[in-house]
């Protein structure tokens, strides 16, 4: 989408305060001993007070009104009857839309006293998230938010999961462009443009570099050995710097 109205602006960060206020909600209710279908429910009722939709439910039946993924899990976790358990490494990813607009946000965090890499981790997707939205700029390469993200790892002794992209988002959950990479591609030399709507998501890893689908369902993506942590956020891109709409 190419935000250029007011109407644009305005239907866009009203979204985006949802989908953010239903993902701090559901960080601070994650506590041992909760159950991840506990807190979908809670999501679901969030979005009703909020006459918002949920963005997996409503566009691919999702069975689910977020994206909950622990430990193993790295994206697209199912809600259920898994428990929260101390040390877990949780990933709350909320999407959602309002009179026509959409926005998506995630974050990874330690629940309780989790490995001390474990933090690091979700700490370093973060920085890789603020490395790359330095980078966004109308007329600035596309490729250059995978290079600030995987030097970004590299730094702190990790790297990242190369078959998970960000995409532009707006008027529909995923929309051109495509792919934003998590690592330098050269030949991905597609210029950012001013009211552009991008959701940036940085998925960095301990060790492995691709997931792949969990054998039981149609939508867990997983790895066999390694942690990954995921910070995503919808951006405006305008001239006077890149409005995030889900802080």
């Amino acid at each position: 989408m190419i935000a250029k109205t007011e109407e644009d602006f305005n239907g866009l960060k009203e979204i985006g305060k949802i989908v953010a206020s239903i993902r701090e909600e559901l960080v601070q209710k994650t506590k041992v001993g909760i159950t991840t279908k506990e807190l979908d429910d809670m999501a679901g009722n969030l979005f009703e007070e909020y006459g918002a939709i949920s963005a997996p439910k409503g566009e691919y039946n999702f069975p689910g009104y977020t994206c909950i993924s622990v430990n193993e899990e790295v994206a697209h976790g199912i809600p259920g009857s898994r428990v929260i358990e101390d040390g877990d490494l949780v990933n709350i990813d909320v999407s959602g839309s309002k009179n026509g607009y959409f926005a998506d946000t995630g974050i990874s965090f330690v629940v309780g006293n989790g490995a001390p890499e474990l933090t690091k981790l979700c700490h370093t997707a973060v920085e890789a998230f603020e490395a790359g939205l330095k980078r966004v700029k109308p007329g600035s390469k596309k490729s250059r938010l995978g290079k600030a993200v995987v030097a970004t790892a590299k730094e702190n002794g990790f790297t990242v999961i190369m078959n998970l992209t960000g995409h532009g988002i707006g008027r529909t959950i995923h929309e051109a462009p495509h792919h934003i990479y998590n690592y330098y591609e050269p030949s991905d030399d597609e210029l950012l443009k001013e009211g552009m709507v991008i959701a940036f998501e940085p998925f960095i890893s301990t060790r492995e570099e691709e997931v792949f689908q969990y054998e039981d369902d149609e939508w867990t993506f997983v790895t066999e050995n390694s942690f990954v942590a995921q910070c995503e956020h919808t951006i405006i891109i305008t001239k006077e710097g890149p409005i995030v709409i889900t802080l």
